[in-house]
């Protein structure tokens, strides 16, 4: 029997600071996530950054939380629930990196269930060692054998389904420009050989080619930046605020970084920069809405895992 292990973040288990305090510990405490020397960055860990941004974080929470708990949770349950109707023969199960379900947890358990052969899928369209290399790191931790999809944001049917997404949000409106927003990271990692920054450019390309959108009117920006150093550039929030000074007003956002909703395209987006935005004059600031559970997405996961498991059997 086949498996499958969709691999997501990850969420706090409730908005409660003491909760948030557990999963941001275990988050920013890998080394992937932050490069410093453990000896260095733990009592800056412990004893600043958590006690100052828990129950910040925690408020952040709170005002996206879902009846059915954590969006983030919720929307990547969604997408294993609509893949297993696709792959009816096999297993299909969620994971997150951090927080549960464990990736450990979940491939124990498929393997338990009988499956002899395991696909994880990482839900980050382009690989970099902040979110896809800790997956690596803790699938090969358990010691089962599996394959594993590194990275997805190449595939010509996952563009043609996310160019779409975008198309469908761009017509709604007379926008006067579209930012594509990537998760940013330390710039210092590129230094280091993080393929990350050339496979957004990739992408961005790829997207620009399928979009009836002028060219002049699409610009790549990365948001989400944590901490004093150096992140990739140019920012989002800088770029919001130029944007408007130039006179243009009425902005769309697409979140390729983000398959589903979370922390960081709900609050960061729907309301931190919006409300940046509106306080500087802007008028409109609309978000795409990620894939989520989107049937051409849906499509795309179900077509890719077979056909990587066919290759690999010939």
């Amino acid at each position: 029997m086949q498996g499958l292990l969709l691999v997501n973040l990850g969420s706090p288990k409730t908005p409660t600071t003491k909760d948030v305090k557990q999963y941001l510990k275990q988050f920013l405490g890998d080394q992937n996530v932050v490069t410093l020397p453990k000896w260095f960055w733990q009592p800056i860990l412990k004893g600043i950054v958590l006690p100052m941004r828990s129950w910040r974080s925690a408020t952040f929470y709170q005002h996206i939380w879902l009846k059915e708990g954590s969006p983030l949770i919720v929307y990547t349950q969604k997408i294993t629930d609509q893949v297993q109707k696709k792959l009816p023969n096999w297993q299909v199960k969620m994971a997150m990196t951090y927080g549960e379900p464990s990736i450990s947890q979940q491939l124990f358990a498929l393997k338990k269930s009988g499956c002899n052969q395991i696909t994880v899928l990482s839900l980050f369209p382009e690989y970099t060692l902040s979110t896809t290399a800790s997956i690596i790191e803790q699938v090969k931790a358990t010691q089962i054998p599996t394959k594993i999809i590194d990275r997805f944001y190449q595939y010509v049917s996952y563009q043609d389904a996310f160019a779409n997404h975008i198309q469908k949000a761009w017509d709604q409106k007379n926008y006067d420009q579209l930012f594509i927003s990537y998760h940013g990271i330390p710039s210092s990692e590129i230094k280091h050989g993080d393929p990350y920054l050339d496979e957004c450019l990739a992408h961005t390309e790829m997207l620009k080619k399928r979009l009836n959108i002028p060219e002049d009117k699409i610009k790549m920006v990365f948001q989400s930046k944590f901490g004093p150093m150096p992140w990739l550039k140019p920012y989002l929030k800088n770029s919001l605020l130029e944007t408007v000074q130039k006179g243009k007003r009425n902005i769309l956002i697409a979140a390729p970084s983000f398959v589903t909703e979370c922390l960081e395209t709900i609050e960061e987006d729907y309301t931190q920069n919006y409300q940046t935005f509106r306080e500087n004059g802007g008028e409109n600031l609309d978000l795409v809405p990620a894939l989520n559970d989107d049937p051409q997405f849906i499509k795309f996961i179900a077509d890719l895992v077979q056909e990587k498991v066919q290759t690999e059997n010939e």
